[in-house]
């Protein structure tokens, strides 16, 4: 906040970016909506979980994409590490999800912090084809490890224990639902409090001008590399979340299909609006359903339609689409 002694510019800056920082009661609207969805939908509470969990892993990639800038097609290396590591444990006697969700965590920032020591000193194509390098190699790494991951047959004889001891995981996905919302809600709150500081807007700055950065003395590199782990930590966690409510995991949570599947759900959301995920992952998945219902066969081919729909007359996403939407009504005739 401002001090009365401070020039009236810097004044004026800091209480607007002080107001920028403060919670909007139009923020609450996720969340309302989730806890409407909770009661309005019980039958589709399992699908519920999913959608929160994936949610989550295309926040973690918006972190890095849609304000670093990070151009990366092997987002589900963090995923896949953080499935994994909660579900070797699960089904190695250590079921307990809070502990799971912490290691699977901070197995996935440990290995987003080496690989990014790595491929982020490259950009462009040359850094989008070493992130998809890093998924393949660890996909043939979990293949190779059958005694440990299953290999191709998936690891299975998971056993997740109650939350706290007292909240066991249900048929139904209530309970997988309420966990998944709360710790979306709590890695929310910190991805905004990333992204709302002096760090956050430091990243915005080397996304658009990343010389300029440079010339000013930030130290680019590693900002970005922070920021890769925090990323890669919260994919992580998402990763865990999906294999803790489904108790199975296979190779294809470190596939391609699997990170390109996340950034057009964020493409359809808004990319670098910090709720694009909200709006892209349920979008796309709800429609998945339907359409993979009403054409079993050929459903990618609505999906494929439904995204050039998109990428037309709604650039910047769904989000974008409101904003322009909003601006064209206040505009004065």
């Amino acid at each position: 906040m401002a001090q009365p002694s401070d020039p009236p510019e810097q004044r004026a800056a800091l209480d607007a970016f002080a107001r920028r920082h403060r919670l909007r009661p139009v923020e609450a609207l996720p969340w309302l909506a989730m806890i409407a969805a909770y009661f309005v939908f019980p039958d589709y509470l399992a699908l519920g979980a999913q959608i929160l969990a994936t949610i989550l892993f295309g926040l973690s990639l918006d972190l890095v994409l849609g304000y670093a800038g990070i151009i990366t097609l092997g987002h589900a290396a963090f995923f896949g590490t953080g499935a994994y590591t909660a579900g070797v444990l699960a089904a190695h006697h250590w079921g307990e999800p809070i502990s799971g969700l912490v290691a699977a965590g901070l197995a996935a920032g440990l290995v987003g912090f080496a690989t990014g020591a790595v491929i982020l000193r490259t950009s462009g194509l040359t850094l989008l084809m070493q992130t998809l390098v890093v998924a393949a190699m660890l996909s043939e790494l979990a293949n190779k490890a059958t005694s440990v991951t299953g290999g191709a047959d998936g690891l299975q004889g998971m056993d997740v224990w109650p939350i706290f001891g007292t909240f066991r995981f249900d048929l139904f996905g209530r309970v997988a639902y309420i966990y998944c919302a709360l710790v979306l809600l709590i890695c929310w709150l910190a991805v905004r409090a990333v992204v709302y500081s002096p760090f956050g807007r430091s990243l915005t700055g080397i996304r658009e001008n990343v010389l300029r950065m440079h010339a000013i003395g930030a130290p680019v590199r590693r900002r970005k590399l922070v920021v890769y782990t925090i990323s890669a930590a919260l994919a992580g966690v998402s990763g865990a979340l999906i294999a803790q409510t489904a108790q199975f995991v296979g190779l294809g949570v470190y596939s391609l299909q699997q990170s390109g599947t996340i950034l057009i759900m964020l493409i359809i959301g808004g990319i670098g609006q910090l709720y694009g995920a909200f709006i892209g992952v349920p979008l796309y998945m709800i429609a998945q359903d339907r359409f993979s219902e009403i054409d079993p066969v050929y459903w990618y081919f609505w999906i494929g339609l439904f995204m050039i729909v998109m990428v037309i007359f709604a650039r910047g996403g769904v989000i974008g689409l409101g904003e322009r939407i909003l601006r064209r009504i206040r505009k004065p005739s």
